[in-house]
């Protein structure tokens, strides 16, 4: 099978292709498979909304919900074993790929418990749990970028993990990430890990900063507000990547990773998420075509994966050397009244509760199905 032409320029230009989606239908029908195959796919992003997705359709599931509930399990322990069970086919699908890229792809994430975000050691303590238990070592675990969450990014990073950072929004956040993954690094070194096999990835939300911007701009609705529609979550990744190049790429802040690459660590990749476009006024490959950049990845719901297999325009490096634009949007942004700051920590806050929201309703379906099963 051949390669799509579209997504295999887009790999050669320097953008990992992953998946934001998993469920066992699509490991055991071999559609996983394909889309290494045919999609130029090299890894796969996992969520809890995603999970609750998976779990409450069709029927995949209900052999082994019917052996956990006669086993007693309750429900986190069910969705426990359901997930990383899951995570583990999908990181065997991938395991060619982690060999041939040498560690760098052929990823797949699992994310903690997102009812723990505020909470560091319990955090650090799922994270250590949920690695013994998947067992591959090509495996992430997602750590939201929240204030407690970035002393856990470091202490997972110490105990030589691989950690997939979710949840970023602001720039000034994700310096604070850099920092995290940097000092977890030297904390491994201390302790004796070999830093060639810790890697890992900084998840930036690109749609969902539109979105919030957008509603703000159209409830100001002056002409020079609503003239900034749809721009502010390219220009935030932007500025991002520039900072990711500061640190990791020869900027004026690369000497303290220059220190840890000299002992085979790893650059922490940037990472565009949330990249499914939610306006249907902007192009539906926008978050993929204004985002091409060396060493970085884009997880993709499959119907953006598709529209960019279709039509997606790969015209290079679209990201580096946009600093200074970039900072010009949100210069503008600021002057017509957008608290960029609100924004952030408002997108934070309800990030968190997606996720909880989600976790919830996975943990009701579940109790209810075990209860169902267990009385029959």
């Amino acid at each position: 099978m051949a390669q799509n032409e579209n997504l295999a320029a887009l790999s050669q230009a320097g953008v990992s292709v992953w998946l934001d989606d998993l469920s066992r239908d699509r490991i055991r029908s071999g559609n996983l498979a394909e889309l290494v195959a045919t999609r130029s796919v090299v890894g796969v992003t996992t969520n809890p909304t995603i999970f609750q997705g998976a779990l409450s359709q069709g029927h995949a599931y209900d052999e082994q919900v019917k052996e956990l509930a006669g086993q007693g399990a309750d429900a986190d322990a069910a969705i426990r074993t359901i997930t990383t069970d899951d995570v583990r086919s999908a990181c065997d699908v991938f395991a060619e790929v982690f060999e041939a890229t040498g560690g760098v792809d052929g990823r797949v994430s699992i994310e903690v418990d997102p009812r723990l975000a505020f909470d560091t050691d319990k955090t650090v303590a799922q994270a250590v749990e949920l690695w013994k238990i998947v067992d591959r070592p090509n495996l992430f675990i997602k750590i939201p970028a929240t204030e407690e969450g970035l002393p856990a990014i470091t202490r997972v990073i110490a105990e030589g993990i691989s950690v997939n950072v979710t949840l970023i929004f602001s720039v000034q956040r994700y310096r604070s990430v850099m920092g995290a993954y940097l000092d977890g690094l030297r904390k491994a070194r201390i302790a004796g890990h070999d830093l060639g096999h810790i890697h890992s990835v900084a998840s930036f939300f690109v749609s969902r900063v539109d979105s919030e911007i957008d509603k703000r701009l159209e409830q100001i609705g002056t002409p020079e507000a609503l003239a900034l529609r749809g721009k502010a979550g390219v220009a935030n990744a932007r500025l991002a990547y520039a900072e990711y190049q500061d640190v990791f790429d020869g900027g004026n802040h690369t000497s303290t990773y220059s220190h840890l690459a000299s002992a085979s660590g790893n650059r922490q990749r940037p990472l565009w998420a949330s990249t499914g476009v939610k306006n249907p006024d902007y192009p539906d490959t926008m978050y993929i075509t204004e985002l091409v950049a060396p060493n970085t990845v884009n997880t993709l719901p499959e119907k953006t994966l598709e529209a960019f297999a279709d039509h997606g325009e790969q015209r290079g490096d679209t990201v580096s050397g946009t600093a200074a634009e970039a900072q010009g949007v949100f210069d503008a942004l600021t002057a017509v009244g957008i608290d960029l700051a609100d924004v952030f920590a408002v997108l934070e806050r309800e990030g968190v509760e997606k996720f909880e929201k989600s976790w919830e309703e996975l943990l009701t379906a579940t109790t209810a199905e075990l209860q169902t099963t267990g009385s029959n």
